[in-house]
């Protein structure tokens, strides 16, 4: 009884303290409170503060989120309660109390969440900044430095302009990202990105306490390991590094403050940079890593290295061979590699020059700012501990050192980003290098001068004949309408962000009207994309002789310099992929509108197979290569990867394994053997896909851990339904025998 009063006295106390209005403030003093249903909101209308429920749940957390993109998609950058969700918020409020503390309190005037100081003020206050941070703080005090508390302290799952991902040495907070559990519940997940000051900084996402990918150390420019996107400043945002005795930090901030761009941590464990989009009202995904396999943490264990384009991935070193080899040639190579020719301190020894490497994992390493590269050699020498060094600091040439003590560990080449790095060898192994490479040299130097004047001869010829033929050939070869370059840039707005649509291994893709009126899409190379001229011309190939209402229709292509390009009809509601994995745009496609898109990339798939004039293998069918037109109708695209078979074969075997991992089969994947079946085996994990919206690797069971195939296979009536699906499609225009009635799996 007594509990009760307690409580009626608490409401009339509540009621007594003004409410706060989302229309007119940023900020909750001592004499304001905030229940279900008020927000506040940031002095530029960026953010807002306020009670919300994920997608699909009724639980209530406090969040912020962006406030002017609220009409189209609520994106929550932070979550205060996330390990205490409410289920009923009648009479819960979020208040400051003094000495300076926010907290959410229930009926009873329990703490379900608070935030916590060390000092007290006169007059405390919340205010939410624009730039997303809420703080705490007097109400006559705007020094940073004398923050009660802030947000950017205690992120979730999003890193926001000029918030600092690092560690404050003086007061031992560690500023890291923790994604969410799933799409639709903030409970912290299983995946964590730290800035690690362990040794020397690096950038890791760990699984649990496991390292599961690395960027590797800074190098004065960028982090070592990263993929290109993230290594340059853009048009977009600057990005700064800061290592000293206080603090080391990562940061980013916006050249434009009007543009809206952020990068998330996901459940699943990748790090993806999303920029605003406002013509589509979307994300634009603009980064996403890992970026291959050669980003899983210590893949080929110490002293070996991956090389993407090879097969297999994993090799060692030069001078260094499988510690086990017997494992090796079975694809298990996480016992590494060793020296061919083992280290004798008491022996003469020296050090390898390797290039173009990501540095190895820095866990264990020492390093000095100010010391010369030849410094740095001569201080390994002395310390036989002391197993390779490599500049510290690339950005004015090389500056300071990096000292590595113990096997070397999650080594990757990247071509044409990696770094040197020097490692303790036998002198033998020194002198057999040097000696293959002065023999190279001379071999190299008498064949040269030999044939010097042959090729200066050749060369002139070929020169005259080459440019004068090279327009007939493109022609010859193509057989496509040739767009001029110019044409191409006025159309695309000179290939404007606010234009580009997409992006893929590639490179961007940009919406653009030609003169006419016309709308196109622009598939444009990039000087930095995986793929190149060969799938390029392989595309035009294949595609210029496909005649299909559901495969994606070739305008043109564009050839002029550097410049690669091939010209599209414009898709308005782009890829399948973003409509079956939103949880806001699947509930557009009902079962119907599913089995007409299925129903349709078996028809264009089947025309690939047999009714086509060559027999064309896709090898990378996947939701996001499914194209959708006006009326949803689905078109599948991007042939760079497909290969043709002669006659009546229904297949070959390759060396270069591509395609996208989660769609492969496992014939191809292991063994390189690509077929009709390849295609079709892709072809159901996509029917899954559509029928379930669950993507096959983002997918985790939480009673077994297994991917939506495994999953699947557990349930016998869903793998008789994919079977049916499948089966009646072949059949359906013949026997008239499928039925519509099957639903969608949400």
């Amino acid at each position: 009884m007594e509990s009760k009063y307690f409580i009626l006295f608490l409401l009339s106390f509540y009621s007594f303290i003004p409410k706060i209005s989302s229309t007119t403030t940023n900020v909750i003093n001592t004499n304001q409170f905030i229940t279900d249903g008020d927000t506040i909101v940031s002095s530029g209308g960026t953010f807002e503060l306020g009670f919300f429920s994920p997608n699909g749940s009724t639980t209530r957390y406090i969040g912020i989120w962006y406030k002017q993109i609220l009409p189209y998609v609520q994106t929550i950058v932070w979550v205060a309660n996330r390990e205490k969700p409410l289920t009923n918020t009648s009479s819960v409020v979020l208040k400051v109390n003094k000495p300076g503390i926010l907290a959410l309190l229930n009926d009873k005037n329990e703490t379900i969440w608070s935030t916590n100081t060390s000092r007290s003020v006169q007059n405390p206050v919340a205010v939410l900044l624009d730039s997303g941070n809420l703080v705490l703080k007097d109400a006559n005090d705007d020094n940073p430095e004398n923050f009660l508390w802030q947000s950017f302290n205690f992120p979730t799952d999003t890193h926001l302009p000029d918030m600092k991902l690092g560690k404050n040495f003086k007061t031992g907070i560690e500023v890291y990202l923790l994604a969410w559990k799933n799409d639709n519940d903030p409970t912290p997940g299983e995946y964590s990105l730290h800035i690690d000051p362990t040794g020397y900084p690096q950038g890791l996402i760990r699984h649990g306490a496991r390292v599961s990918a690395r960027a590797g150390p800074w190098n004065g420019l960028r982090w070592s390991g990263a993929p290109a996107p993230l290594q340059t400043q853009t048009s977009i945002y600057t990005f700064q590094f800061v290592f000293n005795e206080e603090e080391v930090y990562y940061s980013f901030s916006l050249i434009n403050n009007s543009l809206l761009t952020r990068l998330v941590l996901t459940n699943n464990g990748y790090i993806q940079r999303l920029t605003w989009v406002d013509r589509t009202k979307s994300w634009h995904l603009y980064l996403n890593i890992p970026l291959d396999t050669c980003d899983t943490y210590s893949l080929c264990g110490a002293y070996g290295s991956c090389v993407i384009d090879s097969s297999p991935v994993c090799g060692c070193l030069d001078k260094f061979e499988p510690k086990y080899p017997q494992n090796w040639q079975t694809g298990d190579w996480s016992q590494g590699c060793v020296r061919k020719t083992p280290i004798d301190c008491n022996k003469e020894h020296g050090f390898l020059k390797y290039s173009g490497i990501k540095l190895p994992e820095t866990n264990n390493s020492q390093y000095n700012k100010t010391m010369t590269l030849e410094g740095c050699r001569q201080v390994c020498s002395t310390n036989c501990s002391c197993t390779a060094y490599s500049s510290l600091d690339i950005s004015n040439g090389d500056k300071g050192c990096l000292f590595w003590s113990g096997e070397l560990i999650d080594i990757r080449e990247l071509s044409g980003r990696g770094q040197d790095i020097y490692i303790r060898m036998d002198s033998s192994d020194i002198v057999s290098q040097a000696s293959s490479n002065r023999k190279k040299t001379g071999t190299v130097l008498a064949v040269s001068f030999s044939l010097l004047v042959a090729v200066i001869l050749l060369g002139l010829i070929l020169f005259m004949y080459i440019r004068k033929k090279k327009k007939l050939k493109l022609k010859e070869d193509f057989e496509l309408p040739q767009f001029q370059l110019s044409l191409i840039t006025r159309a695309t707005n000179n290939f404007s962000v606010n234009n580009q649509i997409g992006e893929g291994g590639y490179g961007p893709v940009y919406k653009g009207v030609l003169e006419e009126g016309q709308e196109i899409a622009v598939k444009r190379l990039s000087r930095t994309s995986m793929q190149g001229i060969d799938e390029f011309k392989n595309e035009v190939t294949y595609i210029a002789k496909l005649q299909h209402r559901n495969l994606v229709r070739l305008l043109g292509c564009c050839i002029q310099g550097e410049e690669k390009m091939l010209i599209y009809e414009y898709m308005p509601n782009k890829s399948l992929d973003s409509y079956i994995f939103d949880q806001t745009k699947k509930k557009l496609l009902d079962w119907s509108r599913r089995f007409d898109i299925i129903n349709g990339i078996a028809r264009g798939l089947l025309y690939l197979h047999q009714d086509s004039r060559l027999r064309i293998i896709h090898r990378d069918l996947k939701a996001s290569n499914v194209l959708l037109d006006t009326e949803m109708n689905p078109k599948i695209s991007d042939f760079g990867m497909a290969r043709s078979v002669a006659g009546n074969d229904m297949g070959a075997k390759t060396c270069h394994v591509v395609g996208t991992h989660g769609y492969m089969s496992p014939e191809y994947a292991v063994d390189g053997i690509f077929s009709v079946k390849s295609d079709v085996f892709s072809f159901g994990v996509l029917v899954l896909e559509i029928v379930s919206c669950k993507k096959n690797r983002g997918f985790v069971h939480e009673d077994h851990n297994l991917n939506l195939l495994g999953h699947v296979s557990t349930l016998y009536i869903l793998v008789y339904i994919t079977y049916r699906i499948c089966h009646d499609l072949n059949y359906s225009n013949r026997h008239g025998s499928f039925t519509r009635k099957i639903g969608p799996w949400n």
